[in-house]
């Protein structure tokens, strides 16, 4: 069977009005087998230390450094191309984790994911995040839950709007495994509760604008010999890169120059 075009407009206007789009075949089959026995080692014994991680909920953080597979997913051309529309150039990589909930787990509290810039709402988003299911998502694992349009909302109306009837409102993203929902920051939305009998396991990653701090540290989490070999696009994602004027700079030095074999920060010098 032929895989339809990437449609980039049709996505562009779903994100534009509804702050959300689902990309269903972003990951293929090999991908999902490689990401899980990537993730493998980590899983089992790290459950979540308060309700909004989930008590039992487990997280792997840091992904981005824990596989090539992870690497690859977090600059899928066709995930950047669409962040090129709603994002300044230089934008980067916010978070990175993966999220296997499992039977039992309540729903998570109702948010959104840029909330931490505090600049008042309605604004456009200052980051877009993508939730890749490696376990199918359905309307009783897990699925992630929504809120269509509420990207587009005051500070006041979600201060004042009664949360049963936004909560009556949320559907769930039911999706095929190797799909992908990707969505506005300022988008409602909350893990969905786990009632059936087997984990969901999904990964997830956030980009910000490139004047945003970011929500993991990167510089100290990805090992530098581990940054220095991936790709020229990935780094600059995780920040080895100039904003300009000079934002980022090493001691007045461009960032890439860290990562050179021999390399001295110059205050040891």
């Amino acid at each position: 069977m032929t895989t339809p075009p990437f449609d980039i407009e049709a996505h562009v206007q779903r994100l534009t009005q509804d702050g959300y789009t689902i990309i269903e075949d972003f990951a293929d089959a090999a991908a999902l087998h490689q990401a899980r026995e990537a993730l493998a080692p980590h899983l089992g014994s790290h459950h979540g230390r308060n309700s909004f991680e989930g008590f039992a909920t487990e997280r792997v953080y840091t992904l981005v450094a824990r596989g090539q597979v992870f690497e690859r997913l977090t600059e899928e051309p066709r995930l950047l191309a669409l962040l090129d529309r709603f994002l300044q150039p230089g934008y980067l990589l916010s978070a990175s984790q993966a999220i296997c909930i499992y039977p039992g787990e309540a729903a998570q509290g109702v948010h959104y994911d840029d909330g931490f810039y505090r600049q008042p709402r309605p604004r456009p988003a200052i980051s877009l995040s993508v939730i890749g299911a490696i376990d199918a998502f359905t309307d009783t694992n897990g699925a992630t839950d929504i809120l269509p349009g509420s990207h587009t909302w005051s500070d006041e109306k979600i201060a004042t709007i009664d949360p049963h009837e936004a909560i009556a409102m949320m559907r769930p993203v039911t999706m095929p495994a190797g799909g992908a929902i990707v969505f506005q920051g300022t988008l409602l939305h909350r893990g969905g509760a786990n009632r059936s009998q087997a984990p969901r396991l999904a990964f997830t990653n956030q980009y910000c604008e490139p004047w945003g701090r970011t929500q993991e540290n990167f510089y100290l989490g990805v090992p530098r010999e581990r940054a220095a070999a991936m790709s020229p696009r990935l780094q600059d994602l995780l920040g080895y890169n100039i904003w300009p004027p000079f934002m980022g700079q090493v001691t007045g030095s461009h960032p890439l120059k860290s990562l050179e074999d021999g390399w001295i920060a110059p205050v040891d010098r």
